[in-house]
C-alpha cells in the first residue's frame, strides 16, 4: 500500500496487457493495451478508499502490435546510434591519446550507456540521427495522441536528447515490463500526448 500511495516526484507509470482472448475491437489487426497513471504533483495519502486528487491521473490506449514492435526497434536503432555518436564524442573531446594499441582497445570498450555522467548529457545529433529521432518521436506522438489523424509528423524535436531519455522511451515501449518515468523535459512530452 505505501508504494502505491506515495510518489515524491511527478512520474508515470506505464504498463501493457496482451489479451488472450479479449478483442479491442472488431479490426483483425493484433492490439495491445497501454495502461498508464501519472500525477502532476507530489502525492502522499494513507487511506487508499478515501484519497482523490486533482493531480492525478489514469487511462488507457489499444496500440496496434506491429507498430510498437516496428517502433521499438526503431528506438533501439536510434539509441544504438546515440551511443556511437557519443563514443566518437568522447574520443574528440579527449586530452590523452593512448600510447598503445592496448589502451586503444581498453577505451573502445568503454559504453557510453554505462556511465551515468554520461547518460544526461545532452547529445549533438548529425543530420541522419536527428531525422532517425524524428521518425521515432512522431511515430511515439501518433501513438500516444488522443486524435492520431490529427498528429502530423514532428519538424523539431521536442525534448533535448539525451541517452537516459531514450532509454526511457525503449523502455516505456518494452511490451513485457513498462516503467516508470519521472519528471523532466520527455515527462512533460509524454503527458501533453495523453491529454
Amino acid at each position: 500500500e505505501s508504494r502505491a500511495a506515495n510518489a515524491s516526484n511527478k512520474e508515470i507509470n506505464i504498463q501493457w496487457y496482451i489479451p488472450s482472448v479479449a478483442k479491442s475491437s472488431n479490426d483483425t489487426e493484433t492490439k495491445v493495451l497501454l495502461l498508464y497513471a501519472y500525477n502532476t504533483e507530489p502525492v502522499k495519502f494513507s487511506n487508499i478508499k478515501i484519497f482523490s486528487s486533482m493531480s492525478m491521473f489514469s487511462g488507457h490506449l489499444w496500440i496496434p502490435l506491429a507498430r510498437i514492435i516496428s517502433l521499438r526497434k526503431n528506438l533501439s536503432d536510434l539509441k544504438e546510434q546515440i551511443e556511437i555518436l557519443m563514443q566518437g564524442s568522447k574520443s574528440l573531446s579527449s586530452n590523452s591519446v593512448p600510447t598503445s594499441f592496448l589502451e586503444q582497445s581498453e577505451t573502445l570498450k568503454i559504453s557510453p550507456s554505462k556511465n551515468p555522467k554520461m547518460s544526461v548529457a545532452k547529445v549533438h545529433l548529425d543530420e541522419k540521427t536527428e531525422e532517425m529521432a524524428k521518425r521515432c518521436l512522431s511515430e511515439v506522438k501518433a501513438l500516444l495522441s488522443v486524435v492520431p489523424a490529427l498528429s502530423l509528423p514532428l519538424t523539431e524535436i521536442p525534448f533535448d536528447v539525451t541517452l537516459q531519455s531514450i532509454t526511457n522511451l525503449e523502455d516505456m515501449f518494452d511490451l513485457a515490463n513498462g516503467c516508470i518515468i519521472t519528471e523532466g523535459s520527455i515527462f512533460n512530452w509524454i503527458i501533453s500526448l495523453l491529454h
